[in-house]
């Protein structure tokens, strides 16, 4: 099988072209810490070609959900020294994945602090969880050019907090709704300056913010995953294949280590212009390692491998149920259930760290 076969991205061989994908779990302690169960899941997945952590909160503003984790404070990156160690004493590899939620949070999650975004614009007809319930998204407070500067810079550190945690690189969460896809959204961004706009304009702030991470990180050491037809948190464009395809042309630029696509996850028959295939929209642009996402099984993942339409295949929900997943594909046998009421929540081992292996 080809996603068994090794692949190298930068200066680094993965041993298979299986990604596990990053998962928000919501485990960590109400400092933004992670636990020896955190330790524990992600060792026991090292048979992945490469992991993706769960979203990293880069600072204290970017916090969007309760019990996520921080890369930003000692206490924080000591738990994620851990977690590399164990990685990588189980021959694994893992890159940290590096988020700020930006509108898509709320102050009950934040110590009474408003969101940030580019534009005062709320997201509609959709709720947030937060420790007091299920509340309606607030009007988030308008970042102002200095403090964007600020969120760059706070990008460039949690990278060198990331690289001294022991992760072997880093990607940018620039899909889903959070903070650069914000910036990129025509429906999220209404700013006049030089962050609002034009197509040029609105890539600016994701392209600069990957400047930084592959500066700090080096060649080969830093990627970004992007949604282009997911309009979930409120994401709307009145031409997305424009806009993603010069983002693309400029990321094709730098020396990352991949770029990771989503395809859809929601339904977007009324929406004509989003692609329903990011792969056959955007593959022609990409020359660096792809890796896509979003509904894969062994079978289509194959598929699109010997095609040659990707490169690696990221798997979220069947690696949070299988931590054996690449040798429950090379047997082609059977595969454990993921536990949805556990996937976000519970502080033991249930639906995080029980899911059964093969037996020997």
């Amino acid at each position: 099988m080809k996603l068994l076969a090794p692949i190298t991205i930068g200066d680094q061989t993965l041993k298979n072209r299986m990604v596990m994908a990053p998962m928000t779990r919501s485990r960590a302690d109400s400092h933004g810490v992670v636990t020896p169960l955190t330790t524990l899941y992600y060792q026991q997945r090292a048979s992945a070609g490469l992991i993706i952590s769960e979203g990293l909160n880069i600072s204290s503003q970017a916090i969007g959900l309760p019990f996520t984790p921080g890369i930003y404070t000692p206490e924080q990156i000591a738990g994620w020294k851990k977690v590399t160690t164990a990685v990588h004493e189980a021959d694994g590899r893992i890159f940290a994945q590096l988020w700020h939620t930006g509108r898509a949070a709320h102050s009950a999650n934040k110590n009474g602090e408003l969101p940030v975004a580019p534009s005062a614009i709320a997201i509609a007809q959709q709720q947030v969880y937060t420790t007091g319930g299920w509340s309606s998204f607030e009007t988030p407070e308008e970042l102002s050019h200095a403090a964007i500067q600020q969120v760059i810079r706070d990008y460039r550190q949690a990278t060198i907090h990331a690289l001294e945690a022991g992760f072997d690189g880093v990607e940018l969460h620039g899909a889903f709704g959070y903070l650069p896809n914000q910036f990129l959204s025509a429906g999220a961004n209404n700013r006049t300056d030089e962050y609002g706009g034009s197509i040029e304009n609105r890539s600016r702030f994701t392209l600069e913010v990957m400047m930084q991470l592959t500066d700090i990180a080096g060649p080969g050491k830093a990627g970004i995953k992007l949604s282009p037809s997911i309009l979930y948190h409120g994401i709307a464009d009145s031409d997305p294949v424009a806009l993603y395809s010069y983002l693309l042309r400029e990321l094709d630029k730098m020396p990352l280590a991949y770029i990771h696509l989503m395809q859809p996850m929601f339904p977007i028959d009324e929406f004509d212009r989003y692609p329903k295939d990011v792969t056959a929209a955007f593959g022609h642009l990409i020359h660096h390692p792809l890796i896509i996402n979003a509904g894969y099984t062994r079978d289509t993942a194959e598929q699109i491998l010997q095609e040659g339409k990707a490169q690696l295949v990221s798997f979220g929900a069947l690696f949070l149920a299988n931590p054996d997943l690449p040798e429950r594909f090379r047997l082609n046998t059977a595969l454990n259930e993921p536990d949805r009421e556990r996937m976000y929540s519970g502080g033991d081992e249930k639906g995080y760290t029980d899911y059964p292996f093969l037996e020997n």
